[in-house]
C-alpha cells in the first residue's frame, strides 16, 4: 500500500518547496509564515500580476515619511482619487472617488498629485522582470498584466508559481514596491485570484475546485457585470454564481442575450482567451477636471480644442486613425453625459476631431455647469487608411496640409513651437486648465 502523497508547499520568502500531509503554518527552512499550499501548485501556469496601490506605493517608496500615513494620489479639491494606500482604504477611500468625499472620509490623509512620468518608469522596470520570465506578457494597464508561464519550467528550473514568487521578491527588493499574484488555468480565474490575498499576496484557483469556488462568489465578481447588470440580475433573483450554474445556457441567453452567453461560460469557469502579447489600445482619450464649474460654451470649446490636439498627437505617434468619436461631460452634480459620432472617414487630424466634437458639445451647452470634459477616439485602423487627401474637399484638405506642416515644425523644434491662435490667447489669459489624470 503506497503512502499518501503530501500537499505541495512553497515558501514565498526563501522559495523552498516541500510536501506535507497537512497544510503547515511556517516554513521549515526559514520559519516564514508566507507559505502557499495547493494540490495544483506545480501545474497552474496562467498568472495575473497586480501592483499593490501602485501610485501610492511608489510615492511611499520615494518618501519614507509617508510610510505610516494615509496617502491619496489624485487631483486637487476638484479632482478625483487616482489611487490610495491601504491605510486610507481602511477609512473608506476608493479610486475614482471625488476628492472632496475622500478627504471627508479621511481628513488626515496626505494628498500627492500624480507623477505619471515616474510611474511609467517604474512600470517599465516591472515589465522587464515579467519579460525575463516569459515573452507571453499581456499588459492590461500601467500596473497589471497577464502572463502565460506554461512550458517555462526547463528554462527557469522552477514551476510557474516558484518563478512568480521569485519575481515578486525581485520587484520588492530591486524596485521597492509590492505585487500580488493570482495563478490559475485561465485568465478569468487568475484575475480573480490576484484580489484574494492583497497586498503582497499569492492565491491559486485550481481546475478541480473551479466550479465549487465560483459557486460561493457573487455574480458581480464576473468582469463586464457592472452595477446596472448586477441590479438587473438581483431583481430577477440572481445574486450568486452558484445560481447561474444551475440554469441552462439557453435560458440565460434568451433572457440576457450576449451577456447571458458570457454568464453561462464564466459561471462554469470557462475562458478560452489566450494571453495576447500584442494587445492593442481600444481607445485613445484625454480629459480634464476644472478648478471651477464651467457653463460658457466658448470656454468649453477652447479647452476641448486643447484635448483634441493631445488625442491627435497620440494617434499620430502610434500611426493610427479612428472612426468613432466620443465626447464625455460630467456635470457639477457628477452626472456623466457621453455623446458619440461615427465619422465617415477615419481620422487622426486634430481639426477634424475638434469640429465633430464641438458640434456634439454645442448641443450640450444649455446653461448646464460642467466640472469635466473629455474626448476620445476608437475604432482604429492603420494611419495610411485615414484622411486620404484625394477624398477631402479643398477646404478640409487645406486645413489638413496646414496641420501636417505644424506637426513638422513641432517635430523639429518642440511641441510648443507652434500654438493655435485660440489656445495662445487662452493661455495668455491664464484660463486654460491643465488636464488631470
Amino acid at each position: 500500500m503506497s503512502a499518501p502523497s503530501g500537499l505541495p508547499h512553497l515558501c514565498r520568502d526563501c522559495l523552498a518547496t516541500f510536501e506535507a500531509t497537512n497544510q503547515v503554518s511556517n516554513c521549515p527552512e526559514c520559519g516564514s509564515p508566507r507559505l502557499v499550499a495547493h494540490e495544483e501548485l506545480q501545474t497552474l501556469g496562467i498568472a495575473h500580476i497586480d501592483c499593490d496601490a501602485f501610485y501610492a506605493s511608489v510615492e511611499k517608496r520615494d518618501n519614507p515619511e509617508l510610510r505610516d500615513k494615509p496617502l491619496i494620489v489624485g487631483g486637487g479639491k476638484r479632482g478625483v482619487v487616482s489611487t490610495c494606500c491601504y491605510i486610507a482604504r481602511m477609512s473608506g477611500v476608493r479610486s475614482a472617488m471625488p476628492m472632496v468625499t475622500a478627504l471627508r472620509k479621511c481628513p488626515d490623509a496626505v494628498v500627492v498629485r500624480p507623477d505619471m512620468k515616474k510611474y511609467v518608469g517604474v512600470s517599465r522596470q516591472i515589465r522587464e522582470l515579467m519579460l525575463a520570465l516569459t515573452p507571453e506578457v499581456e499588459p492590461l494597464s500601467i500596473d497589471e498584466a497577464f502572463l502565460d508561464l506554461r512550458g517555462t519550467e526547463k528554462l527557469h528550473h522552477a514551476f510557474p508559481a516558484q518563478s512568480l514568487a521569485r519575481m515578486a521578491l525581485a520587484v520588492e527588493q530591486q524596485i521597492g514596491v509590492t505585487v500580488s499574484v493570482g495563478l490559475s488555468h485561465n485568465k478569468f480565474l487568475a484575475k480573480i485570484a490576484s484580489d484574494l490575498d492583497k497586498p503582497r499576496g499569492m492565491a491559486l484557483i485550481g481546475v478541480a475546485e473551479t466550479k465549487s469556488f465560483l459557486a460561493r462568489q457573487p455574480i458581480s465578481i464576473i468582469f463586464g457585470v457592472g452595477k446596472v447588470m448586477t441590479e438587473r440580475l438581483r431583481r430577477d433573483g440572481l445574486v450568486s454564481i452558484g445560481q447561474l450554474q444551475t440554469m441552462p445556457a439557453k435560458d440565460l441567453i434568451k433572457r440576457y442575450g450576449e451577456m447571458g452567453a458570457r454568464l453561462a461560460h464564466l459561471a462554469s469557469g470557462e475562458d478560452r482567451r489566450r494571453v495576447s502579447t500584442n494587445r492593442a489600445a481600444k481607445s485613445i482619450s484625454s480629459e480634464t477636471t476644472f478648478f471651477d464649474d464651467i457653463s460658457d460654451a466658448s470656454e468649453l470649446q477652447t479647452i476641448l480644442l486643447n484635448l483634441c490636439e493631445k488625442v491627435a498627437d497620440r494617434l499620430k505617434k502610434q500611426k493610427l486613425v479612428g472612426h468613432t468619436l466620443t465626447l464625455k461631460l460630467k456635470t457639477a452634480g457628477f452626472t456623466v453625459r457621453t455623446r458619440a459620432r461615427h465619422l465617415a472617414l477615419p481620422t487622426q487630424l486634430a481639426h477634424v476631431i475638434y469640429e465633430n466634437a464641438a458640434d456634439l458639445l454645442i448641443k450640450e451647452t444649455d446653461g448646464t455647469k460642467y466640472r469635466l470634459i473629455g474626448i476620445g477616439l476608437s475604432g482604429f485602423e492603420p494611419a495610411h487608411d485615414g484622411d486620404p487627401s484625394d477624398l477631402l474637399e479643398p477646404r478640409i484638405a487645406k486645413k489638413a496640409a496646414a496641420e501636417r506642416a505644424m506637426d513638422d515644425v513641432r517635430h523639429k523644434f518642440g511641441q510648443d513651437a507652434v500654438v493655435r491662435g485660440r489656445l495662445y490667447r487662452q493661455n495668455r489669459s491664464g484660463k486654460l486648465r491643465d488636464p488631470e489624470l
